[in-house]
């Protein structure tokens, strides 16, 4: 992205988030191409509905906006869909006496300047772990849920409406974001009951302020995370309430308060209009380059480093750790000696799936890394503390 249209695209956000009109500059440098042109980068950051309002309040558009504007409608209606499934998982789980703890959009949209601006495209819960299966087989036989399969740390599950729902039974893996695994295993100690409820949970700020960082450090490191995130960093650093001192214990006890630090600037460079610096300016490249799920291009460089170079990185993606693969074939967890075996199964499985071309194409990819790419991106890596 260009520097005019990251700077407009910044300026919209910022005349939502605090309900102010561009100036005369910003306003003069939006043409039709402009427009067309952040509608599209907006899209990649699930972020349109928030570029059609900015545009909207300051009177900018070169096109009948009633066709833009179905973004808006749809993302009222994403937030409606949301919030009814969300509403009777929790009765659901409240009445199996599952204990829960609500995460991410679903407890910080209620601090944006109207809920549905904060979208999303999944309810994630968080269970114990010895609870998960509990949990999974009462909303699959009773709720009419779809099982779509177990990953690292959560499960996987349709609701009948056709949203998605992440019932996550571990925050974050062991060996991502630095040592952040270590201080969320200590979450069912701290949470604490919501009034009115007797299972559902709710995180003290200062965990949920850690949890939030170590969530867009694990999805940076596969690729980015994409503007949504630093939007909520932004928010959540300006709650009244907030005990910046707990939060950033918290953060250097799990090694992420480098890192923290350096978004906490880019998200006021984003919507604060600070001045950016090398630093700032090299991780905007990385998050706008992205998306909003982060991309192959990305992960690649990065997941070369964090494994140890080329040949690491290759063998890593060759043979999956057993922490890894156990989760793609869970008769691993009670038979960890049929690991080469099920290696093996996953090899025909990409040749025979379609898949075997996407591997090799990233085998290639991390083969052709410049060492003056890599060089950098190990830099990058230091200099955000990852």
């Amino acid at each position: 992205m260009n520097v005019e249209k990251s700077n407009v695209m910044f300026a919209l956000l910022r005349s939502v988030l605090h309900s102010v009109f561009l100036s005369d500059d910003e306003k003069s440098q939006i043409n039709k191409q402009m427009q067309t042109q952040l509608l599209k980068t907006a899209k990649q950051h699930d972020l349109t509905h928030l570029i059609v309002i900015g545009l909207n309040n300051n009177n900018i558009f070169f096109e009948n906006n009633e066709l833009f504007e179905k973004d808006i409608f749809k993302a009222v209606y994403r937030y409606e869909q949301l919030q009814y499934e969300y509403d009777n998982l929790c009765a659901t789980l409240e009445e199996a006496q599952i204990s829960f703890v609500p995460l991410k959009g679903a407890v910080i949209r209620k601090y944006y300047p109207e809920p549905w601006m904060r979208t999303s495209c999944d309810i994630d819960i968080l269970v114990k772990e010895v609870d998960s299966e509990k949990a999974t087989a009462i909303l699959v036989n009773d709720c009419g849920y779809v099982y779509e399969g177990k990953g690292s740390h959560d499960i996987s599950l349709f609701a009948p409406s056709n949203v998605h729902i992440e019932l996550h039974y571990e925050l974050v893996e062991d060996g991502l974001a630095n040592e952040a695994s270590e201080v969320l295993k200590n979450v069912w100690n701290v949470v604490r009951t919501r009034d009115g409820y007797s299972y559902l949970y709710e995180m003290p700020d200062e965990m949920f302020y850690f949890y939030h960082i170590a969530h867009m450090a694990k999805h940076f490191e596969n690729g980015g995370c994409g503007i949504r995130p630093f939007i909520d960093l932004w928010i959540l650093d300006h709650l009244n309430e907030a005990d910046k001192e707990k939060r950033d214990a918290l953060l250097e006890q799990g090694n992420l308060f480098k890192f923290a630090e350096v978004a906490r600037k880019l998200s006021r460079i984003w919507f604060e209009d600070e001045e950016y610096d090398p630093v700032s300016m090299q991780m905007e490249n990385y998050i706008l380059h992205g998306g909003v799920y982060g991309n192959r291009e990305n992960r690649i460089a990065v997941q070369q480093q964090k494994k140890g170079g080329r040949v690491k990185y290759a063998l890593s993606r060759i043979f999956l750790p057993y922490d890894v693969i156990k989760f793609h074939y869970p008769i691993l967890q009670k038979h960890r000696w049929l690991t080469p075996f099920m290696e093996i199964r996953r090899w025909f499985k990409l040749l025979f799936h379609g898949k075997a071309k996407q591997s090799i194409n990233e085998l290639k990819y991390n083969q052709n890394i410049s060492d003056a790419k890599a060089d950098e991106t190990k830099e990058f890596l230091m200099s955000i503390g990852l």
